[in-house]
């Protein structure tokens, strides 16, 4: 069993996937090629916003929006501890300090109620990540921001084509940005990302930024970098877009039918009434995690840890002095959680199968402690 079959997706989209990369391979534009155009604007109109930037990956996504927006050193950024290091690691190599919030237990993203008391006279942005699928809470978030007049940097890098009420992940922040690593719902194969963005100014920024500052050729205006989407990726993710409404309805259904199913077993994901989730992973919580991973690895089924180490307790930001305890929430959210097989191709016979692995785990620990 693959925790994601990337070659089911294949295999349904070879002909348009090889006819998009053959055009490239013929008119031999690799970068910056009429393809890249052509998915800034079906994307640009897939979230809802004004302008989509294609960049290199989804680490660059965030860099460049703090870079358009004017994060330096010595600045502060607020974001929360429970995501992949790229979040916190790009406002580190700005020379700004990353300022961690607690997370809402219930969606595992950043507690929107906590974030006014982490506010200093150096905050410059507000970064909340949409963690497995699901938008953040945006309306609070955005209106502590709007208060405050702090930016707000989306970090939906898992969440796109998730609803947050009537609009799309990508588009609910000052800036959005994503990534198109192979794993996300909608990924490449390689590299990539973007950033979303209703603001002109900010858009040309963010624009000249992942082409070395350029204005115009060898006329460098700011300090950038080599951010650019290769074509290639462009023509993939082309291809992927024609069938990604169908895929985020089966992500939705099969995250559904988890639940249903593991309802009376294990803590399945929470999803606020007014949004949808894309489920980039499924995942639960247990008790002893270690046990459990064994047990459905013995039985076939991979898993995997989203994440097993709050940012605040690596060691790359033990200077920061957030130590064990600083952020309850997210710190145990880091003990328990583990996601399951999930792709928009898993048969309801490998879910049962699943399922069946994860309720004879828990049985058996329960047998275990009498």
């Amino acid at each position: 069993m693959q925790f994601i079959d990337l070659k089911a997706q294949q295999d349904r989209i070879r002909e348009s996937l090889h006819r998009r990369m053959d055009a490239v391979l013929e008119h031999g534009q690799y970068i910056m090629g009429p393809e890249v155009g052509e998915l800034e604007h079906a994307l640009a109109r897939f979230v809802g916003v004004k302008h989509c930037i294609g960049v290199a990956n989804g680490t660059d996504a965030l860099l460049i929006a703090l870079l358009a927006l004017g994060v330096g050193r010595d600045d502060e950024v607020i974001t929360t501890p429970f995501t992949f290091i790229a979040s916190a690691e790009v406002i580190a190599l700005l020379g700004a300090r990353p300022v961690f919030v607690d997370i809402d237990p219930r969606t595992y993203n950043i507690d929107p109620a906590q974030i006014e008391a982490a506010v200093t006279s150096r905050t410059r942005a507000i970064m909340p990540v949409d963690l497995f699928g699901q938008c953040a809470d945006m309306d609070a978030i955005n209106a502590v921001a709007s208060r405050l007049a702090i930016p707000v940097i989306e970090d939906a890098a898992q969440s796109l084509g998730a609803m947050y009420g009537t609009r799309r992940a990508a588009g609910l922040g000052t800036i959005g940005c994503t990534s198109f690593f192979p794993s996300k719902p909608l990924g490449c194969y390689g590299d990539g990302g973007a950033c979303f963005t209703d603001d002109d100014v900010l858009a040309a920024r963010m624009r000249q930024i992942r082409v070395h500052g350029q204005e115009r050729r060898y006329r460098h205006a700011v300090i950038g970098l080599n951010g650019r989407l290769d074509t290639l990726q462009s023509a993939i993710l082309l291809a992927k877009l024609e069938i990604f409404d169908s895929e985020i309805a089966d992500r939705q259904r099969l995250g559904a039918r988890y639940s249903t199913l593991l309802a009376d077993i294990v803590t399945t994901p929470w999803i606020a009434p007014t949004n949808t989730s894309v489920f980039a992973q499924y995942t639960i919580e247990v008790d002893d995690r270690e046990s459990f991973i064994a047990r459905l690895t013995a039985d076939g089924v991979p898993t995997a840890v989203h994440y097993p180490i709050p940012l605040n307790l690596q060691p790359a930001f033990a200077s920061l002095g957030f130590g064990p305890g600083s952020f309850p929430r997210a710190e145990r959210a880091a003990e328990r959680v583990v996601s399951l097989p999930m792709h928009p191709y898993l048969s309801a016979a490998q879910q049962d199968r699943v399922v069946r692995s994860v309720r004879d785990a828990v049985h058996s620990r329960q047998r275990a402690s009498g």
